[in-house]
């Protein structure tokens, strides 16, 4: 894989993590990051929206039509054959990004937020579980719990930036700031015991990225108000600290061993998704 892969560039925390993968996933995961961060990237560049969503609405038609010359989209359509991904979820996502292209965006209420989480990252935590083989159904809702613990994550990281962008996924205020912290907290939970049944080679990856990228709510709450938080600039996960987070990942990896939880037991916070989207027809 190389070294400018969109991996590496965008996603310090999952190139951490993916270090544990076997190679030919790695690159197989890769392949699915790029196509998602290649659709961000149109929605995020810095020009007039009309050029935004022209750009965008052209890479989708590409894809819709398999436009194979674009090793972007041929790489995406390689694993959706592969690996079976349901093209729903491939347009949740894409319905997703585009959201984003507006010249200000608002969310309202924790419905909102947890739509627009699913669409942008519990898919493609659903299709990675696929690419790493899961199949089981309350593994695979586990792994759209991961995808949407760590968007919450992100939101929760950049809300200075985001409003500077006119995009308001929360209140700027350190109390809703928490509350959305603490909300990824319970997907966190949600995604943990069904790591068992993703197959061992991949496991421990998984566990390093669910901790590296949880320790950043944990420093977000560790501002203790909104001046602090502001003051700290972009909050992040030191190499010294992912180095922590990935030895208390191998207790996480014995705890796993130990602990059995039943698929009924295991709860998934999904009643306001599916109030508008059947997440059973994704998987």
């Amino acid at each position: 894989m190389s070294n400018n892969s969109y991996l590496s560039v965008y996603a310090k925390s999952f190139s951490w993590a993916g270090f544990f993968l076997p190679k030919k996933t790695l690159n197989k995961c890769s392949a699915l990051y790029d196509f998602c961060r290649v659709a961000d990237n149109l929605a995020d560049d810095e020009e007039k929206i009309e050029n935004k969503e022209k750009k965008f609405n052209q890479f989708e038609k590409d894809f819709n039509q398999k436009k194979f010359d674009n090793p972007i989209i041929k790489n995406m359509w390689d694993l959706i054959d592969e690996f079976n991904i349901s093209l729903k979820i491939v347009h949740d996502l894409l319905i997703g990004i585009k959201s984003d292209i507006k010249e200000s965006v608002k969310l309202n209420s924790k419905k909102d937020l947890l739509i627009y989480s699913y669409r942008v990252a519990g898919t493609v935590g659903l299709m990675m579980a696929k690419i790493l083989r899961v199949s089981k159904k309350s593994s695979l809702k586990s792994a759209i719990d991961l995808g949407i613990a760590m968007q919450l994550t992100n939101i929760s990281r950049d809300v200075i930036e985001d409003y500077k962008n006119n995009r308001s996924y929360i209140n700027k205020n350190f109390e809703e700031i928490t509350s959305t912290v603490n909300l990824a907290e319970t997907f966190y939970e949600n995604s943990f015991y069904s790591i068992k049944d993703i197959p061992i080679s991949f496991r421990f990856s998984i566990l390093v990225a669910r901790r590296v990228y949880r320790k950043i709510g944990h420093k977000i709450l560790n501002k203790k108000n909104l001046n602090n938080y502001q003051n700290s600039g972009k909050i992040y996960v030191s190499n010294a600290e992912k180095v922590l987070e990935t030895f208390l990942s191998i207790i996480d990896l014995i705890k796993l061993s130990f602990v059995y939880k039943k698929d009924e037991q295991i709860k998934h916070d999904h009643n306001l998704i599916n109030e508008e989207i059947n997440l059973d027809e994704r998987i």
